[in-house]
Order: structure tokens, then C-alpha cells, then sequence
């Protein structure tokens, strides 16, 4: 097992709260391990660009309560290159780093999986994006933050849902899985929570939509995922005036809202923890996997494994959440 002195890290793709409390657990437990523990900027980007910088205890002062990424954060599309993943081991080798933590989604750890096997580089990923959608996690740094910033906006859309009879179309972020659709729709009560990973029919939908006017419902929300197969919430909602004429319906689009603010206590809590333990596993010769808990116990899964495993949404959920919206 090689020797390993001096670690970066690294945040990549979109951001997500929590990201900060990473960073600051990774250089406080390197430190305490008698590393030395270099931030890089802008994730491979910078790591190309040799934007790599010496962290110590007080760099990490005051963030864990910060949204975003103190390190900032980019796609790189010249690290999809040999070249590129060539510069960027290169600039890590001048500063003698020996090991690497990332924290991103799918995307960043295909790099990290690829950067590992081609230059025999340590690398070990925290799971930072609000999608959820990483197998071999419970949870993923942010998804907690995001889900309460959405009930926090259903919440109050509702209100005005009610005083104008209107129903409204609340589309989330979830282009590939649903569960900040799922999770935050049942927290704040949704009429319908529709979701990428099951099929909706239209007329099915408008004639169930229907059903519930006629009995004396007179305001609603549906959350949408915005990669459902029927569209974005324009454009079902669009689909469901033209077989509903008389209902008048409105649409909200979160977006980008739902990445950003200080992250909940449950995602500072996740995200210290993660960064402690992935320290822990490179000491202990961890390489190529993700650092994870589930069912209360922290994981390895390797990278491959958790971007190529299908993370299953819980659709007895999505059947309770119909049944508690009668």
C-alpha cells in the first residue's frame, strides 16, 4: 500500500449544499492525520489549469453552514481527453499529491474511475448532487437541503392555490429520477407527484384530475420531475387544458432555486461524516470507489458500480402518496 502525505480535493459538476461541509471535514481530518491537503479549483478544469492551492484549518473556517462550493466548480469537456487527464495528473505530480478526493455525481466519477486506472492514481468520491440518484448511498450530499427548499416553495404556492381555486403545476429539478419530485410531494401534501421512472398517461391523468373537481376539490398541486416522458410541467399542463377546459391552472418552474442555500442539519451531519471516512478509507488503502452510508453504515462501492447501478425509486411511496390525497 503506498504512502500517502499530501491529498487534494475537489468539487465538480453542479453544485450542492452540503459541498462545503465536505471540503471542511476532508482538511480538518487530513490535518489531524498529518497530511498536507491542497484545494483544487473548478474541479478537472482547474486541476488542468494547475489551479491547485495549500488548505489548512482555518481556509475551511465558518463554511460548513455556506451553500455552494468554496472551491467553485466546472464541466470540463478537455478532460474527456487523454491529454487532458495527462496535464492534470502532471500538475498533481508537481505538487507531489499522492491521493484525491471528489465530490460530484456521475459525471465526476466516471473521470475519477478513468483518471484512477490510467495513471494507477488514488481516488475516492463523495456523492455531492441533490438528484440522489447514486447507487450504493442512502442519501446524497444536498438531496435533503433541496427537498425542504421545494416543500418550503409548495407551501406557499399552495396558499395561493387555494385563495384563487387554481391548480397548480410545480416542476422540480429530477431529468433522470424522480426523488425530490417523490420525497418533497409528500411532504407538502401534492394532489399527483409525477416522475421520470413510471409512465403517465394524459387522458388517464385528466380523467383522475376530473374526478377530484367533481368532488368539491377546488385548488391542488402536482410536482413534476422535469424528465417525465409526457414533458415539463408547460407543457402537461398545456395537455391537461386542452381536456379540462375550465380549470385554470397555473405552472411553476424551481429550477436552479433548489441547488442553492445553507444546507439542512441532516446534509452538514452527511456531509462531515463522508468527508471524514473518505480520509479514512485512503489511509487505509480505499481506491476507485465512492464513499457512501446505508442503512446507517458507511460504504465503499466502486465507481462503476455506482454509476451503472440503477438506484430503484420507492413506488409504494408514490401509491401512498395518492391514497393520502384523496
Amino acid at each position: 500500500m503506498p504512502q500517502i502525505s499530501k491529498i487534494a480535493i475537489m468539487t465538480s459538476g453542479g453544485d450542492s449544499p452540503g459541498m462545503n461541509a465536505a471540503i471542511r471535514a476532508v482538511v480538518r481530518t487530513g490535518i489531524y492525520n498529518g497530511l498536507d491537503v491542497f484545494g483544487i479549483s473548478r474541479g478537472y478544469e482547474g486541476m488542468i489549469d494547475g489551479q491547485i492551492e495549500p488548505m489548512h484549518s482555518h481556509s475551511v473556517s465558518n463554511i460548513i453552514q455556506r451553500g455552494g462550493t468554496i472551491l467553485k466548480t466546472a464541466r470540463s469537456k478537455r478532460f474527456l481527453t487523454y491529454e487532458g487527464r495527462l496535464q492534470a495528473y502532471q500538475n498533481l505530480m508537481d505538487q507531489k499529491i499522492d491521493a484525491l478526493v471528489a465530490i460530484g455525481g456521475n459525471g465526476t466519477f466516471t473521470g475519477a474511475s478513468i483518471f484512477d486506472k490510467e495513471f494507477n492514481f488514488p481516488v475516492i468520491g463523495l456523492p455531492g448532487t441533490i438528484d440522489n440518484d447514486l447507487y450504493g448511498t442512502d442519501a446524497t450530499i444536498g438531496y435533503d437541503t433541496a427537498v425542504n427548499t421545494v416543500v418550503e416553495a409548495a407551501d406557499k404556492i399552495r396558499d395561493t392555490a387555494n385563495s384563487h381555486e387554481r391548480l397548480f403545476f410545480l416542476e422540480v429539478m429530477g431529468r433522470d429520477a424522480g426523488f425530490i419530485a417523490l420525497r418533497s410531494g409528500i411532504a407538502c401534501g401534492a394532489e399527483f407527484i409525477l416522475v421520470p421512472e413510471t409512465t403517465t398517461y394524459i387522458d388517464n391523468f385528466a380523467r383522475l384530475l376530473r374526478h377530484d373537481w367533481r368532488r368539491n376539490k377546488t385548488s391542488g398541486i402536482v410536482v413534476v420531475a422535469e424528465g417525465e416522458e409526457e414533458g415539463g410541467a408547460y407543457e402537461i399542463a398545456r395537455k391537461v387544458k386542452e381536456r379540462i377546459p375550465e380549470l385554470d391552472t397555473r405552472v411553476t418552474v424551481l429550477g436552479h432555486v433548489q441547488r442553492g442555500g445553507a444546507p439542512s442539519a441532516y446534509d452538514r451531519v452527511l456531509a462531515s461524516t463522508l468527508g471524514h471516512v473518505a480520509v479514512r478509507g485512503l489511509l487505509e488503502g480505499e481506491r476507485g470507489s465512492m464513499a457512501g452510508i446505508v442503512d446507517k453504515k458507511v460504504v465503499y462501492t466502486p465507481f462503476d458500480k455506482a454509476i451503472k447501478h440503477h438506484k430503484d425509486i420507492n413506488k409504494e411511496m408514490l401509491e401512498m402518496s395518492r391514497i393520502l390525497a384523496l
